[in-house]
């Protein structure tokens, strides 16, 4: 744990490792936590840190902020990772903790790394030493807190969100670690091109880890002892995207892409959907998506959406990947650009509404079916008037009396609903003439 904290590295630790920020005055990014004056950098500078949880992306100093906080602060401080722990692990730790205290006078602060990965009977532990002070607890992860970490826990934590770091803070981050004679790669006396500089901040997608591996990488492969564009690329390769599939951003992307589509941005539909695609998106589960936007937010503005979506849906299943993907983008731009009405979905929404209010409200007598003698007798389907015989339209009430007159269905001005707007104020007009 010492040398965990005090920031003594072992002579092959990775650059990432080597190079991690050990005071405020090294740290890059996340300037609205930690610039002049903010919240984070006041409470640390006073040490009187509450419970706090730091979400935010690989990369984005999570841990780095825990270790600072480590190093500046008076309190006695456990880092606990949730990978490698269970209850055991954390029975020990709160002895640990109380120990302290009575023996020491000091507080504990528990850095809980990944917290998203303990389940609720694991964070239920945490939660009466939180209460009594036992210690300040610190957790990092990755995933939404709202959906893992248990509500009592989260409401006595700050949820501070750390945001990816910007291209200029991952130059500053490079440009460091080839000067650094002492952790980084300042030896070798490298230099490297701004064009690779930029390349490889750019390729890391805000993630510093991701940059200093590139870097590292890159600088084994340099010629003459320069990083060039070609090396930095060579050194790249391919970036996985950020996507969990059963995560925050799975539906933050698939939320991108259906509006999008509902915007009639086909350019910005295109991009999500691609991101998609790249990141191992099932396809089948993007085509589902776009067959419930057609009725949804298409409707019958322009009813060959439906179809086109359907049609995708059976043309992919026949051809798969990597054709497939053709498919996919031409319904994706049809139905971006098709005319938008979502009257239908509201329709059926506010039907469905009335039922659970009012009930199962009797049938018309003169539209119920009437297929033995006795219903006949009793009056079912007296008075019918079949449209066919009446050029299609008849004076004819066909929702119970109760509901009579309601509308659930309204047509707007877009696309072929104009249309249909139009012939049932005719179909209207028709009936009251009737």
């Amino acid at each position: 744990m010492e040398d965990l904290f005090n920031g003594n590295r072992e002579e092959f630790a990775p650059l990432a490792e080597r190079m991690r920020p050990r005071s405020m005055a090294e740290y890059l990014g996340q300037g609205h936590l930690v610039g002049e004056g903010k919240m984070l950098r006041r409470l640390i500078e006073s040490d009187r840190l509450t419970s706090l949880i730091f979400w935010g992306p690989p990369g984005s100093g999570k841990t780095t902020l825990a270790r600072i906080i480590a190093n500046a602060t008076r309190s006695h401080f456990i880092f606990f990772s949730a990978i490698m722990s269970g209850i055991k692990e954390i029975r020990e730790v709160v002895k640990e903790a109380e120990d302290t205290l009575k023996y020491q006078g000091k507080r504990t602060i528990l850095f809980v790394d990944e917290i998203h990965r303990f389940n609720k009977s694991q964070q239920d532990a945490f939660l009466p030493h939180v209460e009594r002070g036992t210690f300040t607890i610190i957790g990092a992860t990755t995933e939404n807190p709202s959906f893992e970490v248990i509500a009592p826990l989260l409401s006595r934590c700050k949820v501070l969100v750390l945001q990816p770091l910007s291209d200029e803070d991952l130059l500053k981050i490079l440009e460091n670690a080839l000067a650094d004679r002492e952790r980084g790669l300042g030896e070798l006396e490298l230099s490297a091109t701004a064009e690779a500089l930029a390349f490889m901040a750019e390729q890391a997608a805000g993630d510093a880890r991701v940059a200093l591996n590139t870097l590292e990488t890159a600088s084994r492969l340099a010629h003459q002892g320069e990083i060039t564009l070609e090396s930095a690329r060579e050194a790249v390769q391919k970036k996985p995207l950020l996507y969990d599939k059963g995560g925050e951003e799975h539906y933050n992307v698939i939320s991108a892409f259906i509006k999008s589509m509902r915007g009639s941005d086909p350019d910005a539909a295109l991009y999500w959907l691609a991101r998609m695609l790249e990141a191992g998106e099932d396809p089948i589960f993007i085509l589902r998506r776009m067959v419930i936007f057609a009725s949804e937010d298409v409707g019958n503005a322009d009813p060959r959406g439906l179809q086109l979506a359907v049609s995708a849906l059976q043309a992919f299943q026949l051809v798969g990947m990597p054709e497939g993907r053709i498919i996919l983008g031409q319904a994706v731009t049809y139905l971006a650009t098709a005319p938008k009405s979502n009257a239908s979905y509201n329709g059926i929404n506010e039907a469905l509404a009335e039922v659970r209010k009012s009930g199962a409200q009797p049938v018309p007598m003169e539209i119920r079916n009437a297929p033995t003698k006795l219903m006949k007798g009793l009056g079912y389907g007296k008075g019918y008037l079949y449209p066919h015989d009446h050029q299609g339209v008849v004076r004819q009430n066909y929702l119970p009396e109760a509901l009579a007159g309601r509308r659930f269905y309204t047509p707007k001005e877009s696309g072929y609903e104009k249309s249909i707007k139009e012939r049932m104020e005719w179909i209207r007009g028709e009936r009251e003439k009737g």
